[in-house]
């Protein structure tokens, strides 16, 4: 089978590394790669820079990864739709629930695969953590929690927090305990200077009865990238940063100091810390893509899954402003 002619759009922080996965992935060539404001990471080699996404389009690629601001995601996405190309939108998938609706419709009404970047759901600490969580090894699933918590990045300048980082703890909450989200309460705060909120807190609960919670900033000295799934037979701590997965096991020895046996919850049991493969996220996203693309069964973020994600931020921002829960 010939490979799959890939065009790229935008070639900035996160566009660079599209470019070099694109390179080193089998069954792909990447042809063709555009960007208005040209190549400052010098990542091209020797593709010319091309203008604009028609000039990408008239490339006759097959497969597309868009990698601009968010407000030119639903411009670039439809081009591609209607030119027949099965394409890539880093998250969020819109700047807008109403341009996401019509991003899922274009590809649909094609029979295109539309796919939305949500990185997070393919880090192999949380590939494993599924995986556990299918085998039933923490039985009922009670609680997830969230922290997603670092320094301002100067280089988002067209959404807040919610969308660009709140987005990915929703998708991965959503994908690990397989159910959508029925409400969500959130707080925020705007203390940068900025039009768009930098900080979120948000608690919600799961179609399924799961209770979740969200912190969120970019306003920390400090990095943090932490899901805790907590359940009947304990807790798992996935490390997102650095791919790690531990789990603490509710204890199983009975307690003899009196003031801490009185107790009738849980107590601490055995923690493990798993060995596992880990691969690139960015890999396995395009490995997912890529296989979606050749009609295989994949778990690729779907732009309907994107724009669910999407609508729940929305959602989170809503009852910031409004102080009521919101619900779907």
């Amino acid at each position: 089978m010939s490979e799959l002619r890939a065009g790229l759009l935008g070639v900035g922080m996160m566009g660079r590394h599209h470019a070099r996965v694109l390179r080193e992935l089998p069954g792909v060539e990447l042809v063709a790669i555009a960007d208005p404001g040209g190549d400052p990471h010098g990542v091209a080699g020797r593709l010319p820079i091309l203008p604009d996404i028609d000039a990408l389009i008239a490339e006759g690629i097959d497969i597309a990864v868009v990698a601009v601001p968010t407000r030119f995601h639903e411009d670039a996405a439809l081009r591609l739709a209607e030119a027949g190309v099965h394409t890539l939108v880093e998250k969020p998938i819109a700047d807008t629930v109403e341009a996401g609706q019509r991003m899922v419709d274009a590809f649909a009404a094609k029979g295109l695969v539309g796919a939305v970047g949500h990185i997070e759901r393919f880090n192999p600490a949380l590939q494993e953590l599924r995986r556990r969580l299918e085998a039933g090894d923490l039985g009922d699933v009670y609680q997830i929690a969230t922290r997603r918590q670092g320094p301002f990045p100067s280089r988002i300048a067209d959404v807040g927090v919610g969308k660009d980082l709140a987005s990915h703890d929703i998708d991965l909450t959503a994908w690990v305990a397989q159910s959508t989200y029925r409400t969500v309460f959130a707080q925020t705060a705007h203390k940068s200077g900025r039009e768009y909120e930098d900080m979120v807190t948000a608690t919600g609960r799961l179609a399924n009865g799961t209770v979740v919670s969200h912190l969120v900033n970019w306003l920390s000295p400090m990095k943090e990238r932490i899901t805790i799934v907590t359940g009947e037979r304990g807790a798992f701590v996935a490390d997102t940063a650095t791919g790690d997965l531990t789990f603490y096991a509710n204890g199983t020895i009975p307690l003899e100091w009196e003031s801490v046996s009185s107790f009738r919850g849980v107590s601490e049991g055995d923690v493990i810390r798993y060995a596992f493969a880990k691969r690139e996220p960015l890999r396995v996203e395009h490995e997912n893509f890529r296989d979606a693309v050749l009609g295989e069964q994949t778990d690729v973020v779907t732009m309907e899954q994107g724009l669910r994600t999407l609508e729940v931020v929305e959602g989170m921002l809503r009852s910031a402003r409004t102080g009521v829960a919101v619900d779907f």
